[in-house]
């Protein structure tokens, strides 16, 4: 007889219990081994993706992703299943790890707020050039375009915030008008014409920056009251 079959019958229900609670606790914990390798498989094609782009500029083969992470090439394409899903990733991820300094507050002098403007934009946008180079193969990428778009949009506010007692008379008309001209002459890809074409210092980029957005603002102002 069994060990179950001599014993009250609560007993042995409970031991069945028990058993079945070991069983579920064995496949609940290789279940998580597994998720967590997973996770760290991907953590690990995620850093070598953004690794090898900061260093070249370039958008990498799956291959060469996989042989940098130390992983399968059967490993990238089970977690992002073409190299596009991996870039958008890759586009998210680096956005995540910028450190957004904080709005600059309209209250201060104009002397002092283009300054802070250009120094915030400049400090970000030089840590996504190579990114945003990389990216241009997936120019029309519905993913990165909304991404594209959702940044300009912050540029926007992030200028109406700092210059919002000068912005705040403008006609509807003038504002837009302003708007669009300074993020045009502050956009990414005029950084990236500053940086990787000209060839200028971040410190001379800078200053050229600073010197086109007093140059927009006088401007624009100036129209504006004479109107």
């Amino acid at each position: 007889m069994t060990e179950a079959a001599v014993q009250p019958r609560g007993n042995a229900v409970a031991q069945s219990n028990e058993a079945r609670m070991g069983d579920m606790s064995r496949d609940t914990g290789r279940s998580d081994g597994r998720n967590r390798r997973a996770a760290e498989t991907r953590r690990k094609i995620i850093a070598a993706a953004k690794a090898m782009i900061a260093e070249t500029s370039t958008a990498p083969t799956v291959v060469a992703v996989a042989k940098r992470a130390d992983v399968s090439v059967r490993s990238v394409f089970q977690h992002f299943g073409d190299v596009e899903s991996l870039f958008v990733t890759v586009v998210d991820s680096v956005r995540d790890d910028l450190v957004v300094p904080p709005p600059t507050p309209s209250n201060r002098p104009m002397s002092a707020r283009i300054p802070s403007v250009v120094e915030n934009l400049a400090q970000m946008f030089d840590k996504i050039v190579p990114l945003r180079v990389a990216a241009g193969q997936f120019v029309n990428h519905p993913a990165l375009t909304e991404r594209a778009r959702v940044s300009k949009q912050e540029l926007r506010e992030a200028i109406l915030e700092a210059f919002e007692p000068e912005f705040a008379p403008l006609s509807g008309q003038a504002k837009e008008e302003l708007l669009d001209a300074i993020g045009a002459a502050l956009s990414l890809e005029a950084w990236i014409v500053l940086r990787r074409r000209d060839g200028l210092s971040f410190e001379r980029a800078t200053a050229v920056w600073r010197r086109t957005l007093e140059a927009l603002l006088a401007h624009g102002f100036t129209a504006a009251a004479t109107e």
